[in-house]
C-alpha cells in the first residue's frame, strides 16, 4: 500500500513538472517573433569643407628708410578670392580641431606718405589649426567657435615699381573663428565661416634699405559645403 502511494506522489509530481515546462515554455517569444536589437549608426569622426574665401586685410605699417622713420609710411594691400579646403577631426560630439589650408596673392602699394608707390606682390600660404566648440542641440543648425594658430609663408614675393627687392618674414600669428553648418541630410550641408588673423611680419625692401613690419590683420570670410563622412 505504502509503494503503490509512493508510486502515485512521485507520478503525481512529475506531471506537475512537465505541465509547469510547458506552461513556461509556452509564454517563451518564438524564433520568429523575438525582438531584434537595434543597430546603433556608426559615428565618423571626420568632416570636410570647400569654400569660397573672401581674404580682406586690415593693413598698416611701422616702417623706416635708412633706419629714420617714414613719418605717415603706410601700405595698402590687396583683397583676394580664393578656394580652401579644410579638415575638420572630431574628438567628441562637441569638440573638433580643424587644419584650414589655402594660398592666396595679394599686391602692396604705399599709402600715407608713400601713396602711389608699387611696393611688391607675394603669395600667402597661411595654414592655420583651429581648436573649436560645436553646438549639437539646435537640430540641422550648428553653430561653432574656435581659436587657434596660424604660421603664414610669404612666396613669390616681387619687387614692384622700380625697387629691386622684396621680402616679407614668415610668422605666426594668432586666430579666431565663429562659424555655423546647416545639415541638409547626414552627410551633406552648407557652411558659413568667419575668421580674423592677427599678423604682422617683418618687410624689408631694396635689401632693409626700406624695412619695418607691416600689420595684415585679415578677415577671412568664406561660405561653401560641407561634407560629414
Amino acid at each position: 500500500m505504502i509503494s503503490r502511494s509512493i508510486r502515485l506522489s512521485l507520478a503525481a509530481a512529475l506531471l506537475s513538472a512537465t505541465a509547469l515546462s510547458a506552461a513556461q515554455a509556452g509564454d517563451l517569444p518564438t524564433k520568429k517573433g523575438a525582438p531584434v536589437a537595434p543597430v546603433l549608426e556608426s559615428w565618423s569622426p571626420w568632416m570636410l569643407r570647400g569654400r569660397a574665401l573672401f581674404v580682406m586685410p586690415q593693413e598698416d605699417a611701422s616702417l623706416t628708410l635708412g633706419g629714420a622713420p617714414i613719418v605717415g609710411g603706410k601700405v595698402d594691400i590687396s583683397n583676394s578670392v580664393v578656394p580652401e579646403l579644410d579638415i575638420t577631426y572630431f574628438f567628441t560630439k562637441n569638440i573638433a580641431a580643424e587644419l584650414i589650408l589655402g594660398v592666396t596673392p595679394h599686391n602692396v602699394k604705399g599709402a600715407g606718405s608713400l601713396a602711389g608707390a608699387r611696393i611688391g606682390s607675394a603669395w600667402l600660404l597661411p595654414p592655420t589649426l583651429m581648436l573649436q566648440y560645436h553646438f549639437t542641440d539646435l537640430g540641422a543648425f550648428k553653430p561653432y567657435v574656435g581659436v587657434g594658430v596660424n604660421y603664414t609663408v610669404f612666396f613669390d614675393e616681387k619687387a614692384k615699381g622700380g625697387f629691386t627687392d622684396f621680402d616679407l618674414k614668415d610668422s605666426f600669428g594668432f586666430a579666431l573663428q565663429a562659424g555655423f553648418d546647416y545639415m541638409i541630410d547626414k552627410h551633406w550641408g552648407i557652411n558659413f565661416d568667419v575668421k580674423k588673423i592677427f599678423l604682422e611680419p617683418k618687410v624689408k625692401v631694396n635689401n632693409g634699405l626700406i624695412a619695418g613690419k607691416v600689420k595684415i590683420d585679415p578677415w577671412l570670410i568664406g561660405a561653401g559645403v560641407t561634407y560629414r563622412f
